[in-house]
């Protein structure tokens, strides 16, 4: 039985193409910067905004439009859904997708039979994964929307609600497992707090240490390869969230000996919302050696909260890409699509259009930062602005062989800071629309 069977597979048809269910820069075979496309990008389809959004908000039900779906929280609904799911996936042309636990399978009456329910789907996940050769990017447990975390899951103030979370969460990693997903994200929910009145911060955050440290056992007891996540994101649905942005994921994994066992996966909407550019928390994850992974989305800068929109700004992902490639590009993890079409978009139709023009503009972007750093000109801009630590007392510094006062001694000999040069940032600018 086809789902969409009035579309076709996918193809590139480059730049000068008016048909909308083609790619007009992504070109999965496409050489650039020693890889092609596909092996750059590693895109991924997200299951839950994709399969499982209804298209509501809070104002109204929902309008999305899909024929395969006849609404029930059945497990014979969430089989059927698989293969449309893989049927929309195959025909874009992505390598991955990506699931939360309670997406794929309904929950059930207790925690033996969602178990049930969830392995009766993943062996429909797993045959559509051998049938496509689609494979599993990353799992990760919805430990947010049921009541019994309203006060949080690893954070809760009520320790069964704990060992609920962890229970279902050592589930999701089997199935991860079993499907050869090659991640697993922890992504805090409801890991935050509505008032500090009613909260003992200091013993929530040990429990969610405690709660990290028991999966990183369980993964190596199961002999789970992949790579852990942990998801930034400052608030929603709780007033402060501790994952809160980038330097605060990595000072938690510091301080509970975690940096080994997690890497970030990073999202441009959560970054907007923690105040911060998708750049800045980029760049925060790469100089620790702790970028993973990146949701591909953008937010409305008119709206001030998650609105999980598809990528459509070159800039943006220019940004992205130049980042990724200059620690070498993904070792693990890729371009996941966390968005979702808008409200109004609501036949399966618009599915492709969103996806399209989300690749396209991440191949785009992948084109133009691979320009950017062969032409050589920014790193270079870069590299001569902290020429001064490459030699004399900057470099003294830099190898730990002074002091305050060897550098009061070497300043009151100099005199005067030598004169500052121009940032220039109008001119960088300028370099880098000449390239986009």
């Amino acid at each position: 039985m086809a789902f969409f069977p009035k579309i076709k597979k996918i193809k590139y048809e480059g730049p000068d193409s008016k048909n909308p269910l083609s790619f007009k820069w992504y070109n999965e075979d496409e050489v650039v910067a020693g890889k092609t496309m596909k092996e750059h990008l590693r895109f991924s389809v997200v299951y839950w905004h994709t399969f499982r959004n209804p298209l509501s908000d809070p104002f109204g039900v929902g309008t999305a439009f899909r024929p395969w779906d006849d609404g029930s929280e059945s497990v014979k609904n969430a089989q059927k859904r698989v293969h449309a799911a893989f049927e929309f996936i195959e025909k874009l042309g992505a390598p991955y997708y990506a699931f939360h636990d309670r997406d794929v399978a309904p929950e059930g009456k207790s925690l033996a039979a969602s178990n049930k329910n969830l392995d009766a789907v993943a062996k429909v996940l797993k045959a559509e994964q051998r049938r496509t050769g689609i494979k599993l990017l990353w799992g990760t447990a919805c430990l947010f929307a049921n009541p019994r975390y309203m006060h949080g899951a690893a954070t809760s103030c009520n320790a069964d609600a704990f060992a609920y979370a962890a229970a279902q969460a050592k589930k999701a990693i089997e199935v991860t497992h079993q499907l050869g997903g090659e991640g697993f994200v922890f992504w805090g929910g409801r890991e935050g707090y509505s008032t500090l009145w009613n909260t003992d911060m200091k013993r929530e955050l040990d429990h969610l240490g405690a709660f990290l440290h028991m999966a990183v056992e369980h993964k190596k007891k199961i002999g789970f390869k992949g790579q852990f996540y942990i998801e930034p994101k400052p608030m929603e649905p709780t007033k402060h969230q501790y994952d809160s942005d980038a330097a605060a994921c990595l000072n938690f994994l510091r301080q509970y000996k975690l940096m080994g066992h997690l890497k970030l996966n990073l999202e441009t909407n959560h970054a907007t919302l923690a105040g911060h550019e998708m750049q800045h928390e980029l760049e925060v994850a790469i100089a620790a050696n702790a970028l993973g992974s990146i949701d591909a989305n953008t937010g409305d800068p008119m709206l001030g909260w998650d609105t999980d929109q598809f990528p459509t700004s070159v800039y943006l992902t220019t940004e992205c890409m130049l980042g990724i490639l200059k620690m070498g590009g993904f070792k693990t993890g890729g371009v996941n699509f966390d968005a979702k079409v808008r409200r109004e978009s609501y036949e399966p139709v618009d599915l492709f259009h969103a996806h399209i023009g989300g690749m396209d503009t991440f191949a785009r972007g992948l084109k133009i930062a691979a320009a950017i750093r062969a032409d050589g000109r920014l790193a270079e801009f870069v590299r001569n602005r902290y020429r001064s630590w490459d030699a004399g007392i900057g470099k003294k510094i830099e190898s730990g062989k002074t002091s305050f006062k060897t550098l009061e001694t070497y300043m009151l000999k100099k005199g005067e800071v030598t004169k500052n040069e121009s940032g220039r940032q109008e001119f960088l600018e300028n370099l880098i629309n000449e390239f986009i």
